[in-house]
């Protein structure tokens, strides 16, 4: 296990290493074909940024994970990467995600187009027996069907995948609530000894910290910052949402059952998730369409509180950790069930939502924002 573990963090490195080494190329080669997220009235940053950060995403996860099981497979002896049907569905799926945030962040795709290759691409992890087949006692359902469990994968790795990409919004918010999710899933994955998956975690959390650091303290003046755009938003959270739906998918022949595990895989991306949806309430509630966009998200609304880039980060990061440590209570400790807990983490997030309405009120804001100009 201790040569797994220090592969894993292996991993990690090479993936740093690369990202260090691919976004300053990147960013040279935005500026030269000029390739610049442009401000508007929308958009937080001031100046002129390069957007094709999430470039260098997948490569430098690949290129650390091959490597890392390549050195795994010589110590064991064993072939640690099967070709089965759901690992090429799952990687052909990667791709077409990629792929289409790649186009959409050079020439730009609308909404519904997205929204359909996303669909398609979850749509291949069911068809090759990846899905949601037990909502561990939710509203007192344990397993499901594969013809409920297919269309809620689908609903779920669709949801996660625009929860991370609508949530991109400010600098190192996407990318660091992505890295907090990551590491929760590479701990579980390791406690489950699955370490083809947890070095695949670590894979893509190296080149996440590389890129958060450019994206953070970068200077734009001095072409040292990048924006990860839909490449890099869309890329990680479709990993998240294969991730969520591989822990909490029960199979005895994989890991033994967890009566906490989609509450675990839940708790890792509460924050985003719990977003989108009170966004799509206040969109519908107003009336506005579902696929517009707008500065309504709660960065958006911290910020109209008075509160800096840096401040909301820390603020919404502080708040994902603290879904975790009460989540955990609630489950492992106090052995509370998951609608039970779900029940507290909403009223948790109202009440936050509510007290950061007060702060917009108090700093003459409008806690909604209807119309952007």
């Amino acid at each position: 296990m201790t040569h797994h573990i220090l592969l894993t963090f292996v991993a990690f490195v090479v993936s740093a290493l690369c990202g260090f080494m691919m976004i300053p190329q990147i960013m040279n080669f935005c500026k030269s074909k000029n390739l610049y997220d442009i401000p508007n009235g929308r958009k937080v940053h001031k100046t002129a940024v390069p957007r094709l950060g999430g470039i260098s995403f997948m490569p430098s996860m690949l290129l650390a994970f091959f490597l890392a099981v390549s050195v795994m497979d010589q110590i064991t002896g064993t072939n640690q990467v099967t070709v089965s049907t759901w690992t090429c569905c799952f990687f052909i799926s990667l791709l077409l995600i990629y792929g289409v945030g790649i186009i959409d962040d050079l020439i730009g795709l609308d909404a519904k187009t997205k929204f359909v290759v996303q669909i398609i691409a979850a749509s291949l992890l069911p068809a090759s027996g990846l899905f949601i087949n037990n909502l561990y006692g939710f509203l007192g359902i344990h397993e499901i069907p594969f013809w409920l469990g297919a269309p809620l994968t689908v609903f779920m790795i669709v949801f996660i995948d625009n929860a991370i990409n609508l949530i991109d919004g400010i600098d190192g918010l996407a990318g660091g609530l992505s890295f907090l999710a990551l590491s929760g899933f590479l701990y579980c994955f390791i406690n489950e000894g699955m370490f083809t998956y947890s070095i695949l975690i670590s894979g893509l959390m190296g080149v996440v910290l590389a890129y958060l650091y450019f994206n953070i303290w970068g200077d734009s003046s001095k072409n040292r910052k990048i924006f990860m755009g839909d490449s890099g938003s869309l890329t990680l959270g479709f990993i998240l949402g294969f991730l969520f739906v591989k822990y909490a998918m029960y199979n005895p022949c994989v890991m033994p059952y967890h009566k906490d595990g989609l509450m675990i895989s839940l708790t890792m991306l509460t924050v985003p998730m719990f977003d989108v949806v009170r966004v799509v309430i206040m969109r519908l509630r107003h009336r506005r369409p579902l696929f517009e966009a707008d500065k309504n998200h709660i960065h958006h609304k911290l910020m109209r509180a008075g509160f800096s880039q840096h401040q909301a980060l820390v603020c919404i990061l502080i708040l994902a950790v603290s879904f975790t440590l009460i989540n955990t209570l609630l489950t492992i400790i106090c052995n509370m069930g998951m609608t039970y807990t779900i029940l507290i983490d909403i009223v948790i997030f109202f009440v936050f939502n509510y007290m950061v309405n007060k702060a917009i009120v108090q700093n003459n804001g409008l806690a909604f924002v209807v119309t952007e100009k």
